[in-house]
């Protein structure tokens, strides 16, 4: 699935590869988030599988949503830094009637260690961009009365921009991080609701296409063969593009 926002009315589209293509038309307008109830749930299930939270960013005024982000610090076994949401999962997402589909999601981005996270630093979009794509995902499903799951795709505008200044990435896809234990894929809130964790991964405009045109695997196929995961290395190979005999 590709997701898209349109300044019209449209059928739903299906792509190349027969996967649909959501269009949306229409923002909700501003409201007081809803729930709040679970952070401390949601931050236990982090430090029990990731490590301990070392910072929360906070957010002083939310739309529909009050979403938090912790940063998990680089550690000696795992040398990058982590970025996850609380809040998202506030609200049931409008999935289709599908029991394997997640209604809740939280989000998460996986960053080079030297990544620059004071307040100083996020006066520039190349150091913010990664919690501004978080917090944009994690509302995009609540104020377009869509869902996010499973390799969809999400482009960065319509037509799709970089993130920041000098970066070619323009996209993101929705994964379950290959470097997380696999008990962290998924929080039971016993009689409430199973919240599910994604990688965020950002994409090139060609892999998107590609994507589009082949479908998931066919692009997942090609991170393997090119070793790229949902660690975001900002110098990775485009897989969609041919080098040395290998796509």
């Amino acid at each position: 699935m590709s997701v898209s926002i349109e300044k019209k009315n449209s059928a739903d589209l299906v792509s190349l590869s027969g996967s649909p293509i959501y269009q949306h038309s229409e923002e909700r307008p501003w409201a007081a988030p809803e729930g709040e109830e679970f952070i401390e749930q949601i931050s236990g299930h982090i430090e029990a599988h990731l490590g301990p939270v070392d910072t929360v960013f906070h957010e002083f005024m939310s739309d529909t949503v009050h979403v938090d982000v912790h940063v998990v610090k680089p550690t000696a076994d795992f040398p990058y830094v982590r970025l996850v949401t609380s809040g998202m999962s506030d609200l049931p997402m409008a999935t289709p009637d599908d029991p394997r589909i997640s209604t809740h999601l939280e989000l998460m981005i996986t960053l080079p260690a030297h990544w620059r996270l004071d307040m100083e630093s996020f006066e520039d979009e190349r150091w913010y961009w990664p919690m501004r794509l978080l917090k944009y995902l994690a509302r995009f499903p609540h104020k377009y009365g869509t869902w996010l799951g499973w390799g969809h795709t999400i482009p960065n505008g319509d037509p799709a921009e970089p993130y920041a200044q000098g970066m070619k990435f323009n996209g993101a896809i929705l994964l379950p991080s290959v470097n997380v234990p696999e008990a962290f894929h998924s929080l039971v809130i016993e009689g409430v609701k199973t919240v599910s964790f994604y990688a965020v991964v950002p994409l090139y405009q060609a892999e998107m296409d590609l994507k589009l045109r082949s479908g998931s695997d066919e692009l997942l196929k090609r991170f393997d063969k090119r070793n790229v995961s949902d660690i975001v290395d900002l110098g990775r190979p485009n897989v969609a593009v041919k080098r040395f005999g290998l796509w």
